[in-house]
C-alpha cells in the first residue's frame, strides 16, 4: 500500500491508478432506466427516464477510462473513484455533475472494513460506484424500485441519489446497534468479574469508534452544503430529503459521541474495579501479617535457646504460650474487624 502511495505522488494529476485492497472480481456494470411506468435494465438512453449505471469494481483502469469518456467525466473525478483511500467530500465538476464520496462500514468479524463509494449525478441520471467485494450496497433500491414501493420511480436523478446516500447513512445506525450491544456486554463483565475483561477488546472498540468517526464527521459539512445547494441538477422539492439526511448524521455523530464516552467510563470504571480488588487483597495480606507479626515476635523470643528463661521450667509453658498467642491473634483479628479494615 505504501509503495502505491509513493508512485501515485509521483504521477500527473488525474492519473487512473488504483489505490486500494487487490481485487480479483471483474469489474460489472448494471444499468436501469426508469420512469413512473415502467423499470428496464437497459443502457440505452430515452428522454424523460431517470438512468442508473451502477458500477461494481473501481480497480481496472482500462474499464474506468471508458466510463470516463462515455460520461465525459473530469479525469480528476475518476482518479478519487479509483483511489479508494479518499476522505468523503462533495465537489462540481461543471454544472452537469456533482461528485460525492462516502464510506460504506461493513464489520468482518470483530473489525469494522470501510468500503470506497462514490456517486455522480447528472441531469438525467445516478452513476454510483462501489468496491467489487460480492457483495452489492445498493441492492435494496434496485429492489425498491422493481418494487415500486416509496417515491424512488416517481423522482427524478437528483432523488435517486438521495436515496442512494440514504442507505449509507441508514446503515450507520445499523452498525452503531451491534457496536452499542458489544459495548453494554462488556460493561456488565466490568461490573460482574473485572478481571475477565479482555483490555484488548476494549483498545479494539475504541479503534473502531475512530474509523465511524472518520467516515461520518466530514458529512456534516457535505449535507449542509447539499441543502443550501443551487444548481440545477438539485430540485426544490429535494432538498427537505437532504436535510433529512443531514439531521441523521447529526443523530450519529451524537451516538458516537454518547459511545466514546461511554467506552472511557467502562475503562476507568475496570481500572478503578481493578484497583479497589488489588487494594482489598492488600488489605487482606497486611491485616494477616500484623496479625502474625507479633506470634513471630513471641516465638522468636523463645527460640533463642537461653538457659536461664523461667518459662522454660514450666511444666506447661508450651501451652501457656501457645494458648497466649493464639487469644492474641484472635484478638487482633476481632480488632481490625472492629476497626472495619478487613
Amino acid at each position: 500500500m505504501k509503495k502505491k502511495h509513493l508512485d501515485k505522488a509521483f504521477t500527473s494529476p488525474g492519473s487512473l491508478i488504483y489505490l486500494g485492497k487487490e481485487r480479483t472480481l471483474p469489474v460489472e456494470i448494471k444499468t436501469i432506466r426508469y420512469n413512473e411506468e415502467e423499470v428496464v435494465f437497459s443502457g440505452q438512453r430515452v428522454a424523460g427516464n431517470v438512468h442508473w449505471y451502477n458500477v461494481e469494481g473501481v480497480h481496472e483502469a482500462e474499464k474506468m477510462e471508458k466510463i470516463a469518456k462515455d460520461f465525459g467525466f473530469h479525469p480528476l473525478l475518476i482518479e478519487d473513484v479509483m483511489n479508494t483511500y479518499s476522505k468523503p467530500k462533495l465537489e462540481h465538476f461543471g454544472e452537469n455533475s456533482l461528485f460525492l464520496i462516502l464510506k460504506m462500514l461493513k464489520m468482518e468479524g470483530t473489525q469494522i472494513i470501510p468500503e470506497h463509494l462514490a456517486l455522480v449525478l447528472g441531469p438525467d441520471y445516478v452513476v454510483s460506484f462501489q468496491e467489487a467485494d460480492g457483495t452489492d450496497v445498493f441492492e435494496p433500491i434496485a429492489d425498491r424500485l422493481q418494487a415500486s414501493i416509496g417515491k424512488t420511480r416517481k423522482g427524478k436523478s437528483d432523488y435517486l441519489f438521495y436515496s442512494l446516500a440514504d442507505v449509507i447513512v441508514d446503515n450507520y445506525y445499523l452498525l452503531l446497534d451491534d457496536f452499542s450491544d458489544h459495548l453494554e456486554e462488556i460493561e456488565l463483565s466490568v461490573i460482574e468479574n473485572p478481571s475477565k475483561v479482555d483490555q484488548k477488546r476494549l483498545y479494539e472498540l475504541r479503534r473502531e469508534l475512530l474509523v465511524i468517526r472518520k467516515a461520518v464527521a466530514p458529512l456534516r459539512e457535505i449535507f449542509s452544503a447539499l441543502i443550501r445547494d443551487e444548481s440545477a441538477l438539485i430540485h426544490a422539492s429535494t432538498h427537505i430529503y437532504f436535510r433529512d439526511i443531514y439531521d441523521h448524521v447529526l443523530q450519529v455523530l451524537e451516538m458516537i459521541d454518547s459511545y466514546r464516552e461511554m467506552l472511557e467510563n467502562i475503562q476507568n470504571n475496570l481500572l478503578n474495579n481493578l484497583s479497589a480488588r488489588m487494594n482489598g487483597v492488600m488489605k487482606t495480606l497486611t491485616v494477616f501479617t500484623a496479625i502474625f507479626m507479633p506470634l513471630s515476635f513471641i516465638a522468636g523470643i523463645y527460640g533463642m535457646n537461653f538457659k536461664n528463661m523461667p518459662e522454660l521450667d514450666q511444666p506447661n509453658g508450651y501451652f501457656y504460650t501457645l494458648g497466649g498467642m493464639a487469644v492474641l491473634g484472635i484478638g487482633l483479628w476481632f480488632y481490625f474487624k472492629w476497626k472495619k479494615y478487613v
